[in-house]
């Protein structure tokens, strides 16, 4: 660079070096950064050339800022779906949300933000496509598939009422309905397109507000007609609605249960929820119509390991393996198998009840460890990849018998000393991870890659939530308790207690005293009546019950003689 010297003023121009002070010469040796050649750089010092300083933005300070807006406004037809959602995630949501129980409202105010979204994606095109050729049209099948597996886990919500299984299912129904609207096969995307609602509900503001006041103040907007007639229809029903209920005892009853109490703070409460309500469905419409670039915060390739460094940790990592497997095999086949264990101090009934815990955090360490290996897999050539198809290949079938020798103990456990809720989810996600093996070790190990894998992984969890909820889980612990209890005579009637109304019919098969222990907690629990949104299968069918047998509340379950 031309009037540059070595370590000198490169930053700084003729006229500002000569009114500065003179630069001392460098120490001897010193080499001087190339001249800088873009923007100026802050804080350079005289006589010091500062190294450039270039912000490189983040994967996802990137994707964020290619996620554009929907390029055309919101139409009135759409806005006027959230609203609607709105109202109805008022008048079915509300409700529950002031008594604690949820029920069959949950489940309609989902219908109307999936219908919302579902009618946004369709308006943008994401739904069916013109196919390429002689395709005809594509459908989205993947969005359809996933906002069933979302609407089917919310509606355990009105078949189910203990709340360790309808909490997680709701919670995988917003996941799952989030990653239906933004699509993708990625990895990153099917993750992360299961939290994209979040961004969604504050990048939607602008775009809802603008569209709303277009739509107002337009000349030929249609809004105040439908305001008008909607607040004419709404205080004719309200006026007469008023006086049916005064005139006539059973139409009084029947409006006492649909139209919801209504009290300072419950309209507090049910303007919340609908705004809330009217919220996720523009998040959703958001969404249907403007998907987030999730496909840029897909990892690229890792560097690929030397065969070697690759395959000795994986192969000692596979003769491990190899060794628990053949351990186990021994023990299983040995004809006395007290004798074979007298050293560790355990019968075979104490050695086989022991360490499914451990053994479900080694199928999960497995999954991560598949996924690193094949990241940095080598990559050389046909021999690599024969390498790391057999070593993976192995590691994963000697990971099915590390599933299978944990559900066995857990099961063994579980006939010893009854079923548990924690007990019941370790079996349930043991079972899945199985699944995940299989479905890793023929796609993404024996195939090399398959594009399906990341929606499969996710699909089956969603259907297995949704398969452990047609369970009835607290049903099935409590049927299996007392069957327990008819057999050796033991039985947990505190921990029985605790259960949901799911466990009412297999809890009325006790004999009593221990019918009415068992059963008095949620008795009283249901004693108080509950909004017709809140309807539920369980508790109507636990109140069946309880009306034609009621639990005996003499019955002393806390003396030193109680049952248990």
């Amino acid at each position: 660079m031309p009037g540059a010297e070595p370590g000198g003023t490169s930053g700084v121009g003729a006229e500002g070096a000569r009114g500065a002070a003179v630069a001392p010469p460098p120490p001897p040796g010193a080499v001087g950064y190339p001249a800088h050649q873009g923007p100026p750089v802050y804080g350079a010092r005289p006589g010091y050339a500062a190294a450039p300083v270039v912000y490189a933005p983040t994967k996802l300070e990137k994707a964020l800022k290619a996620w554009k807006r929907p390029v055309r406004p919101m139409a009135p037809s759409l806005m006027a779906g959230t609203l609607i959602a709105g109202v109805i995630g008022a008048v079915a949501v509300g409700p529950q949300l002031r008594e604690g129980l949820f029920g069959v409202g949950v489940v309609i105010a989902s219908v109307a933000v999936a219908y919302v979204a579902a009618a946004s994606a369709w308006s943008a095109g994401r739904m069916v496509r013109p196919g390429a050729g002689k395709r005809g049209t594509r459908v989205n099948r993947t969005a359809i598939v996933f906002g069933l597996l979302a609407l089917g886990l919310a509606s355990t919500v009105a078949l189910r009422e203990a709340e360790w299984v309808v909490v997680p299912a709701l919670m995988l129904a917003v996941a799952t309905g989030s990653y239906a609207a933004s699509g993708g096969r990625s990895w990153a995307e099917v993750l992360l397109g299961g939290i994209a609602v979040a961004p969604a509900g504050i990048a939607m503001l602008p775009w809802v507000g603008e569209s709303a006041f277009e739509t107002v103040t337009s000349d030929k907007s249609k809004a105040w007609p439908v305001i008008r007639t909607s607040l004419v229809a709404g205080g004719l029903l309200a006026v007469f609605g008023a006086l049916f209920v005064g005139a006539d005892a059973a139409f009084g009853s029947l409006a006492s249960g649909l139209v919801p109490e209504v009290s300072p703070f419950s309209v507090v409460l049910y303007a919340a929820t609908g705004v809330v309500t009217m919220a996720v469905a523009s998040a959703g419409a958001y969404l249907g119509q403007s998907p987030p670039p999730l496909r840029m915060l897909t990892p690229e390739r890792g560097r690929p390991a030397g065969r070697w460094s690759w395959a000795v940790p994986i192969a000692a990592l596979d003769l491990l393996f190899l060794l628990f497997c053949a351990i186990q095999a021994g023990v299983f086949l040995a004809d006395d198998k007290d004798e074979l264990l007298r050293s560790t101090g355990l019968t075979y009934a104490e050695y086989a009840r022991q360490g499914f815990f451990q053994l479900v955090v080694v199928t999960v360490l497995v999954l991560v460890v598949v996924a690193v290996a094949k990241r940095y897999a080598p990559a050389g050539g046909r021999g690599d990849d024969v390498t790391v198809r057999v070593l993976l290949g192995l590691l994963c079938a000697l990971t099915l018998v590390v599933v299978a020798v944990a559900l066995r103990r857990l099961y063994l456990y579980e006939e010893t000393f009854g079923w548990t809720r924690l007990r019941l989810w370790v079996h349930a996600f043991e079972l899945w991870l199985g699944l995940v093996v299989v479905m890793v070790a023929v796609a993404g190990v024996v195939r090399g890659r398959v594009a399906w894998l990341p929606r499969a992984v996710a699909g089956t969890g969603a259907a297995a939530m949704i398969a452990l909820a047609l369970l009835n889980p607290d049903g099935f612990i409590a049927e299996h308790n007392v069957a327990r209890h008819a057999e050796t005579g033991k039985i947990d009637v505190p921990y029985l207690r605790g259960l949901s109304a799911d466990a009412v019919p297999a809890l009325d098969a006790l004999p009593e005293p221990l019918r009415s222990c068992a059963l008095r907690e949620i008795a009283f629990d249901l004693e108080e009546n509950e909004p017709a949104m809140s309807a539920n299968l369980a508790r109507s069918r636990a109140r069946r019950i309880l009306e034609e047998r009621p639990a005996d509340r003499s019955v002393d379950c806390f003396s030193s003689s109680r049952p248990s």
